[in-house]
């Protein structure tokens, strides 16, 4: 009954709260269990979040999208200071955690993979690293089989009398999002003559927002990952830093960014 649930019985807290499991004596262990676990938190609300806005994207109800999207945007904020609160482990504090990690890696997080996917960023290659959880691989799998939000968003362009060709439209969904000149041409319309394609405009504006945020965070862990291990390999085998001043040149959305330079 209602009048019987807690604080904590409603938040589960008894297993949140005995989820932690050093490994090790390290006093900075806690530490890097917890925001890496609150971090999966974050992700998860962010996944649940985009799932929605996608579905009234392709039903063309664009207002209850923007709340969704500027929460996302919100959560990404929370995704980004976690890395200020990580990096006041040292070197030395990390090298008393580090033989206790294994091969385990932040670049194992499936719901981090997620939404990449969710926001167009597909690589099925790497679903190959969660084989071991079919569940997880399942679902990673069942996701590049539907368009990502942004392919969606383009979708709705055409739906709305843009000139979006059928090629475009019809890209394997499975497949990254490549640079289409008609595609920017459509949101430099958009751009040009906000007043006329407003809620448009504005969904622009969050989509862009999201790729704002989810690159302040891909740096804030390059920077994170520079500071405390410097250019040492990473636990799942990455080349560390190198690997994450790669990822920051890819892009979600590429039109929305040219088209600031073709307006």
């Amino acid at each position: 009954m209602a009048q019987d649930v807690t604080y904590s019985s409603y938040l589960d807290l008894d297993r949140i709260l005995n989820a932690q499991h050093p490994a090790s004596d390290a006093h900075d262990e806690m530490l890097f269990i917890i925001v890496h676990q609150a971090s999966e938190l974050w992700l998860k609300l962010c996944i649940h979040e985009l799932t929605e806005a996608r579905a009234h994207i392709i039903d063309d109800r664009l207002r209850p999208a923007f709340k969704m999207l500027a929460r996302v945007a919100r959560a990404q904020g929370q995704l980004i200071q976690s890395w200020d609160v990580l990096s006041t482990m040292t070197p030395h504090d990390y090298s008393t955690i580090r033989p206790h990690l294994g091969g385990s890696s932040g670049f194992q997080s499936a719901q981090y993979r997620m939404m990449e996917y969710l926001l167009g960023g597909r690589k099925p290659e790497m679903i190959a690293m969660h084989e071991a959880t079919p569940d997880v691989a399942t679902a990673l799998r069942a996701e590049l089989a539907r368009p990502s939000i942004y392919h969606e968003t383009i979708s709705l362009l055409s739906r709305r009398g843009f000139d979006v060709p059928a090629g475009v439209l019809e890209r394997p969904v499975g497949e990254p999002w490549q640079h289409s000149p008609e595609v920017e041409a459509a949101w430099a319309q958009i751009y040009n003559s906000p007043k006329e394609h407003w809620d448009l405009y504005e969904l622009a504006e969050k989509l862009v927002d999201l790729e704002y945020h989810f690159q302040r965070w891909r740096f804030g862990h390059l920077k994170t990952v520079e500071r405390i291990i410097g250019f040492k390999t990473g636990t799942g085998g990455t080349p560390g830093v190198p690997y994450l001043a790669g990822v920051l040149k890819a892009a979600f959305f590429p039109e929305l960014l040219s088209v600031r330079t073709a307006i």
